[in-house]
């Protein structure tokens, strides 16, 4: 298997038939494979179904070496009901003489942490699937269940007011690595230079038009409204107006040298549903990017900077 497939997020590998044939091959060829975990027993052991094979995957095979304390117990719990990789560590027999894979979550991340510290360097992009939001971040399975963060200003140029506004829990997106450091086993993405540049974003647009936007901010001089993940106006406040809320919206002008959109809201509208986001990279690796037109007073960039 490529390695860009072995080391996929929980949930996003391609399904695949689980038969005592294939577990003993994936047993000697040490393969990463998946499956949900149906139950976890009272000794915190995680129990699958695969293919009519019972897998049993203990509790000290269930978690990564380098979490601990109170995130391990609730690592091994929240498996159920999940996706889960494994790699089958032994095979044997029951009592009954029934065959019995012997799974293990953690080496399966062991060996894809240890590619990912390897050959990993700030500017890949890479499929990753939203495992937690917080208000600072969302947390991001990279692959095989290695979670990287995702900072709130690093999610979109416009900006949001919880990761909650751009994504939901389980969502694939495609993020950028921004740092890494090695040592501590840290990986920090960043999302906002995929969803291209001011102009990029800009010329989607013209003045005349009336376009739907969302509310993002209220301000004493005005309501930033989101016309695209990274592209936002600015109109007169009026009444009724709130974060999150849909609007439609007159552009009146748009100002590449300042990086300016002015708009005029038409009127409210419902929340509008989440939609594909609209990515103008989805692959390869990033060195510099600049957000900025040409010439723009200010300028907004990021570069891309190996450890």
């Amino acid at each position: 298997m490529p390695e860009n497939k072995r080391f996929l997020p929980e949930g996003l590998r391609p399904p695949a038939e689980h038969t005592l044939a294939a577990l003993r091959e994936a047993a000697g060829q040490g393969e990463i494979l998946e499956a949900v975990a149906l139950r976890c027993g009272m000794d915190h052991t995680l129990h699958f179904s695969l293919g009519g094979v019972a897998g049993e995957m203990p509790r000290q095979e269930a978690v990564a070496p380098w979490i601990s304390g109170a995130s391990r117990e609730i690592a091994v719990l929240s498996r159920v009901g999940r996706p889960t990789c494994f790699t089958v560590a032994a095979l044997r027999a029951d009592a009954k003489g029934a065959p019995v894979a012997l799974l293990s979550r953690r080496a399966a991340q062991e060996i894809a942490m240890d590619f990912f510290l390897a050959h990993l360097e700030p500017g890949m992009v890479l499929t990753c699937r939203v495992t937690r939001l917080e208000p600072y971040g969302a947390f991001l399975d990279i692959g095989c269940g290695i979670t990287a963060i995702l900072p709130i200003e690093r999610i979109s140029v416009s900006r949001i007011s919880h990761p909650a506004d751009r994504f939901r829990e389980g969502q694939k997106i495609l993020a950028a690595v921004y740092a890494m450091d090695r040592e501590k086993r840290r990986i920090t993405m960043t999302h906002r230079e995929l969803l291209g540049t001011w102009m990029e974003n800009a010329s989607r647009f013209r003045p005349g038009e009336t376009v739907r936007g969302v509310v993002r901010s209220l301000q004493p001089y005005g309501a930033f409204i989101e016309l695209a993940p990274n592209l936002s106006g600015l109109a007169d406040l009026q009444e009724g107006l709130a974060p999150g809320g849909g609007v439609s919206v007159y552009i009146k002008g748009i100002r590449p040298e300042r990086m300016k959109v002015k708009l005029q809201v038409i009127q409210l509208l419902p929340p509008p549903e989440p939609g594909p986001l609209p990515y103008q990279v989805t692959d390869g690796q990033l060195d510099h990017w600049v957000y900025s037109p040409p010439g723009c007073e200010k300028v907004l960039e990021t570069v891309f900077k190996a450890p």
